[in-house]
C-alpha cells in the first residue's frame, strides 16, 4: 500500500498574499463568500473545512476532531471583561497529508476572513500534532487527530464493521490524541494509547505515563463507549499480569508484527508471544515538558530598504525587549515554542506581505522545527500571550 505524501510546509507558496492587487481581490471575494455571512458578531467558536476550494461548515472540527488529509479554519470570538469590544482569533490548521491546494486555500481564506472582519483578528498557523496552547484550549474534551479526510470519503461506520485504529495520547499539560500506524514500534513506555476496534476499546498505559494522559485516556474511552452505545472498554497497564481477553486481544491487532505467526486479528495472542511484544516496546521518544517549556528567544527585524530590497537582521537573542519593536517595520519574534509575526502600524505594504514568508525562511535557515505555531499580530492588537514573552 502506497504511503500518502506528507505535506511540506516549506514548499507552500503564499508570498502573493498581502500585495495591493491581492488585497483588492480578497475584499471583493470576502463580500461574496457565503460562509462569512453566517458569522454572528457575538462570542462563539466557528469551524470550517476546505472542500474542493470551498469553505464548508464542519461540526466534527468544532468538537475537536480533525483529519490529517484536510485543512481547516477555526475562529474563536470572545469578549474581554473590561471592554464591550469583540476579539477574534483565526487559525488555519494544516493536516500532515493535506494537499498544497487545500493548505493554500486555507491560508488565503483566513486572510480573506480577516478582511471581512475589518482587519481586527489575530491570525495563527497550526500544524497537525504541534498545535498551540491557545488552539488546544478551545477543545475541553481534547483534540483528536485522525487519518483520512473529505477526499477519502470518510463516513460513519458501524462498530462491527470498524477498521481498527491506534490513537496516541501525548503531553503533560496539553494532551492531544493522534492516530498512528498499528505497529508495536509506535508504542512507548511513557504515554497512553487507545486501540479502537469498534465494539472493543483497549487502553494501554505505558509504565511511565502521566496522570494527565491516563485521565484523558479515560475520558476518550468513555466518549467512544458513549458513541458506540454497546462497546466494551478494557484498561491495562504495562507490566500487569497476562489476561487473554485483554492483553491477548489487544496485541492481535498488530498484524504487521505478527507476520509468520498463525494468529488472526481478534484471536488472542498467547502469553509468551504477548510478553515478547511487550518487552520490545521502546522508551518514551521525547520529553513532553522539554518541548512545551522551550524558552529560547530571538527577535528578528524585517525592513524594506530604499532600493526595494528586504533587510532581515537579528536584533537581540536570549531576552526580548518590547521597546525594540519599531512601528515602521515587521518583526519575527521567536519565543521558543512558537513564532510571532509582529506588524508595525507604519510598515510598508511589501513588509506586511512578506512577514509570513520570512517567518518560514527564519525557521528553515536556523534549523527550527517547521511545524511551530506561527501567529501574525498587528501593533495595538497585541494580546496577553504575546506581551507575556517580553522580559520588561
Amino acid at each position: 500500500m502506497q504511503k500518502k505524501k506528507v505535506f511540506k510546509i516549506e514548499d507552500s507558496n503564499i508570498e502573493g498574499i498581502g500585495t495591493d492587487a491581492d488585497t483588492k481581490c480578497r475584499e471583493s471575494a470576502a463580500a461574496t463568500e457565503k460562509a462569512w455571512k453566517k458569522v454572528k458578531k457575538a462570542p462563539g467558536l466557528y469551524a470550517w473545512r476546505i472542500e474542493k476550494f470551498k469553505v464548508k461548515v464542519n461540526q466534527d472540527a468544532k468538537s475537536g476532531i480533525l483529519y490529517d488529509d484536510d485543512s481547516y479554519i477555526i475562529m474563536n470570538i470572545y469578549k474581554d471583561k473590561d471592554t464591550p469590544k469583540l476579539f477574534y482569533d483565526i487559525h488555519f490548521w494544516l493536516g500532515t497529508t493535506t494537499s498544497q491546494d487545500e493548505a493554500g486555500t486555507a491560508a488565503y481564506k483566513t486572510v480573506e476572513l480577516d478582511d471581512f472582519l475589518g482587519g481586527d483578528p489575530i491570525q495563527h498557523r497550526e500544524v497537525s500534532g504541534h498545535e498551540s496552547r491557545l488552539f488546544m484550549s478551545y477543545f475541553p474534551k481534547g483534540l483528536r487527530l485522525l487519518s483520512g479526510g473529505v477526499a477519502s470519503g470518510f463516513n460513519h461506520v458501524e462498530p462491527e464493521a470498524y477498521k481498527p485504529r491506534l490513537l496516541w495520547l501525548k503531553g503533560k499539560k496539553r494532551v492531544r490524541v493522534q492516530q498512528v500506524e498499528m505497529l508495536i514500534s509506535k508504542l512507548n513506555t511513557g504515554d497512553v494509547f487507545i486501540l479502537d476496534a469498534g465494539e472493543n476499546i483497549y487502553q494501554f498505559q505505558g509504565k511511565a505515563c502521566g496522570l494527565k494522559e491516563r485521565s484523558k485516556g479515560a475520558e476518550l474511552g468513555q466518549a467512544l463507549d458513549d458513541e458506540r452505545k454497546n462497546a466494551s472498554v478494557h484498561v491495562f497497564r504495562q507490566g500487569e499480569k497476562y489476561d487473554e481477553d485483554v492483553h491477548g486481544m489487544f496485541f492481535s491487532y498488530f498484524q504487521e508484527d505478527l507476520k509468520g505467526e498463525d494468529i488472526k486479528e481478534g484471536t488472542p495472542v498467547p502469553e509468551e508471544k504477548c510478553q515478547e511484544l511487550m518487552d520490545s516496546i521502546g522508551e518514551e521518544a521525547s520529553d513532553d515538558a522539554a518541548w512545551e517549556k522551550c524558552s529560547d528567544k530571538v527577535l528578528m527585524q524585517l525592513s524594506e530598504q530604499e532600493d526595494g530590497e528586504m533587510k532581515f537582521t537579528e536584533v537581540e537573542k536570549g531576552t526580548l525587549t518590547k521597546s525594540n519593536l519599531d512601528t515602521n517595520d515587521v518583526f519575527i519574534v521567536d519565543v521558543g515554542s512558537s513564532i510571532f509575526v509582529w506588524i508595525g502600524s507604519g510598515a510598508s505594504t511589501k513588509e506586511k506581505s512578506k512577514g509570513m514568508t520570512f517567518a518560514s525562511k527564519y525557521l528553515k535557515e536556523n534549523d527550527r522545527p517547521m511545524f511551530l505555531p506561527v501567529t501574525q499580530i498587528f501593533e495595538s492588537g497585541e494580546n496577553e500571550v504575546f506581551n507575556s514573552h517580553f522580559d520588561n
